[in-house]
């Protein structure tokens, strides 16, 4: 199934630079979604272009009100492969990333990554995701495989998000050690086949989602360590709904699959688009 490309909500806008030439197929672009992200936005997206040179980065902004928006579009105006994607409002992790991977398959971009904004996620490493998709349909940045880590992160958030994968690769009989982790490299292909028009789901269940999709649909999923680090500027986007929304929504998926087994229905897998 192609994956149709009109994600966009009502009222978006894009800096692309005025006429600038996007990449050529099988250029990498990182979707760095933001929101009330100034302190950090502009220092990441420096990584990310010294990290991968070749890459292009898409800021896709919630409307922030503390101006990130605006720092972004000033990043894109020095930089022809920076872009922005001017949303109308905070409307979740989830909705930002599928509309950035509707605007990056659009412009023929062959490898979308994910990535946050708070620096989290070390650019540095990613190239060593991306090659490891040479041999991969979707790559994961795992902080719960050998070799991966957290750094400054309180034990209770370790708890909950090595419990949370725990939790939905149990019930959803995925062989993914680091289901909820945030830092992913995709082929196009692969995003084609995941049925992201049938998406839903926001916050750490959006990646939890989109993983079971990948799994179920036959995808090659490898998992590489990671090493995440705490923020140290502005404040975490974690609440008490994201986390009721994923053991909701995690819970649902694997006693429906269950039920379906159990009736000779077997799962249902999302997309029918099949692996590379």
């Amino acid at each position: 199934m192609v994956v149709p490309l009109c994600r966009k909500s009502e009222g978006e806008a894009v800096n692309d630079g005025g006429g600038r030439s996007f990449g050529p197929l099988g250029t990498t672009l990182v979707i760095i979604p933001t929101y009330n992200e100034a302190e950090n936005i502009t220092t990441v997206v420096g990584r990310v272009r010294a990290a991968v040179p070749a890459a292009h980065v898409l800021v896709a902004d919630d409307n922030s009100p503390d101006g990130t928006g605006k720092l972004a579009d000033e990043l894109a105006a020095d930089d022809p492969q920076v872009h922005v994607l001017h949303r109308t409002g905070k409307e979740g992790l989830g909705a930002a990333y599928l509309a950035g991977f509707a605007w990056g398959m659009e412009h023929d971009y062959g490898v979308l990554v994910e990535m946050d904004a708070d620096g989290s996620h070390q650019p540095e490493e990613l190239p060593r995701l991306l090659t490891a998709l040479k041999g991969a349909d979707l790559v994961l940045g795992s902080r719960w495989v050998p070799g991966g880590r957290v750094v400054n992160w309180p034990r209770s958030r370790q708890f909950l998000s090595r419990g949370g994968s725990t939790y939905s690769r149990l019930l959803l009989d995925v062989p993914i050690r680091d289901v909820t982790g945030g830092f992913r490299a995709f082929r196009r292909e692969t995003l084609e086949g995941l049925g992201l028009d049938e998406v839903v789901s926001q916050g750490y269940c959006f990646q939890v989602d989109l993983a079971r999709r990948a799994v179920k649909a036959g995808y090659h999923v490898v998992e590489v360590p990671i090493t995440f680090v705490e923020r140290e500027l502005g404040d975490s986007k974690m609440s008490k709904d994201i986390v009721v929304e994923a053991l909701w929504r995690v819970t649902t998926w694997g006693l429906g699959e269950r039920v379906g087994k159990a009736v000779g229905r077997g799962p249902a897998g999302p997309g029918s688009a099949g692996p590379r």
